[in-house]
């Protein structure tokens, strides 16, 4: 009796942990400003396609095409301001309701292999897994990435032990959203999952029976061909930047130069399995005990069932890695797509062998860091400033009309998402900027790139507002 009363205590722990969690994390929505770089410039992409009407083809500059990735990141902030207007929270919110499908999809998986407790306990390490709920409400890709791999992952599963065809037609579904989210990345990293565990005990030998096959594909067709015919028509050269630049040269090249819309990551080879140690946290040290003391007591530490279910999510969890090994040129939320097995597996281990619940009470400190950081991103004092408060200064003056905004040298995304795409950017000196000035024009520019002995002509130019970094100049033109 009392092992059943622990066992329901802890789930209805795991249930207020990731109901509230997730709460917390949609009240953060709109506390803080988008940040820079990543937010900002997709933030400012569907805001330029929710001004244009253009929802085709995201625009990384107005007339200027964005080919690094598909447009369903830029569809869901896009549909956010429709529904809600230019904001924040708008921007984020169709984010974090991707994220909330993760969870369920976690939840129907384990619920439906190993029964709704483990679920809950699976469902609450994930929404509290530290990458996962802060990556879940922004904006960014891997989101919409990650919920086309568990679609899949989860899909697969069930129409191979269940026997299901509607679970099969969702894994096709799954495919397609990847498609949509982040290109073929998703049929690399489901391919790399199923390859690994399909080539055990035989198993492949089901292959051609275990998903609707033909009728499968041509629903992956139907759903993510479209907008790839239709791209390539309205920009061409999207498809082989895209494919061959993107996910080829980009992975492939250290400090790969043909990226054209930022600069190249160069990390050191295998730093993704530490950007996976400190994405999982504060789940991994868990998980790493768990294993360990399966193989002290002698007993396998991955297959815990005939099924293969353990040994699954194993393969689940280690693609991403297995994938960015050898990758120079990598991001810590590219690990993302494998953390729902992350809550799974960790549920699974507890319930053959379970651990003491304090040990959950880890999960606590995830909604308490949400709030710390979003306070701090509020108030600015993280050491990323984005450009909302100097181009509210900006929005209240009168001159605001008939006025150029110009950016001298650096340009930040925030900057243009917080001026409506008003922002433009210049790349000569300041001195020959004020020397060739036709019209009116408010400028801004960091405090450190101000020349050394420059001095301002007080009759032509005037200081409306600064912040840490950047001052915003009224300048009219010279007589």
């Amino acid at each position: 009796m009392s092992q059943k009363k622990t066992l329901l205590t802890l789930t209805r722990y795991a249930m207020v942990l990731a109901i509230g969690t997730v709460l917390v994390r949609l009240l953060t929505l709109g506390v803080y400003p988008l940040m820079d770089t990543t937010e900002a410039r997709y933030g400012e992409m569907a805001r330029i396609m929710y001004e244009t009407g253009n929802w085709i083809t995201p625009m990384f500059d107005y007339n200027v095409p964005f080919w690094g990735k598909p447009p369903l990141f830029t569809w869901l902030s896009a549909a956010g301001f429709e529904w809600l207007g230019v904001s924040e929270f708008a921007a984020r919110m169709p984010h974090w309701v991707v994220g909330i499908m993760i969870l369920v999809l976690t939840w129907i998986l384990a619920a439906k292999v190993r029964g709704r407790d483990e679920a809950w306990l699976a469902t609450g390490i994930l929404a509290t897994t530290t990458a996962f709920i802060v990556i879940a409400g922004a904006v960014m890709t891997d989101t919409a990435l990650t919920l086309g791999v568990t679609l899949s992952m989860v899909g697969f599963w069930l129409s191979w032990e269940k026997q299901s065809r509607f679970w099969g037609y969702l894994f096709f579904v799954g495919l397609a959203i990847g498609m949509l989210a982040k290109g073929p990345l998703t049929m690399v990293l489901v391919g790399i999952s199923l390859t690994l565990w399909l080539a055990q005990d035989q198993r492949w030998k089901r292959i051609p029976t275990c998903l609707p096959w033909v009728k499968g594909t041509l629903l992956f067709l139907a759903i993510s061909l479209p907008w790839y015919v239709l791209a390539e028509w309205q920009s061409p050269g999207f498809l082989n930047y895209f494919i061959i630049g993107e996910h080829i040269k980009r992975f492939v090249v250290s400090g790969w130069q043909g990226d054209l819309y930022g600069s190249a990551h160069d990390e050191v080879r295998g730093t993704i399995w530490l950007f996976w140690f400190l994405a999982a946290l504060p789940w991994a040290p868990v998980l790493f005990y768990q294993v360990a003391r399966f193989f002290k007591a002698g007993e396998e530490g991955v297959q815990t069932t005939q099924t293969g279910y353990m040994g699954y999510l194993w393969c689940w969890l280690l693609s991403p890695m297995l994938l960015f090994t050898m990758a120079g040129n990598i991001l810590p939320s590219y690990v993302m797509p494998g953390l729902p097995a992350l809550g799974l597996l960790i549920a699974g281990y507890h319930t053959r062998q379970p651990l003491p619940e304090k040990v959950f009470k880890i999960g606590l400190i995830t909604p308490v860091l949400l709030v710390l950081v979003a306070g701090l991103l509020n108030l600015n004092l993280v050491g990323k400033e984005p450009e909302k408060e100097l181009m509210a200064a900006w929005s209240t003056q009168a001159e605001k009309e008939n006025s150029a905004l110009v950016y001298i040298n650096k340009r930040p995304f925030s900057a243009q998402f917080y001026s409506a795409g008003k922002a433009q950017q210049m790349t000569t000196d300041l001195s020959t900027f004020l020397q060739e000035q036709r019209q009116d024009a408010f400028l801004v520019l960091e405090k450190s790139a101000v020349p050394s002995g420059f001095l301002w002509d007080k009759q032509r130019c005037e200081l409306r507002a600064e912040s840490a970094k950047r001052q915003l100049v009224h300048c009219k033109v010279g007589s």
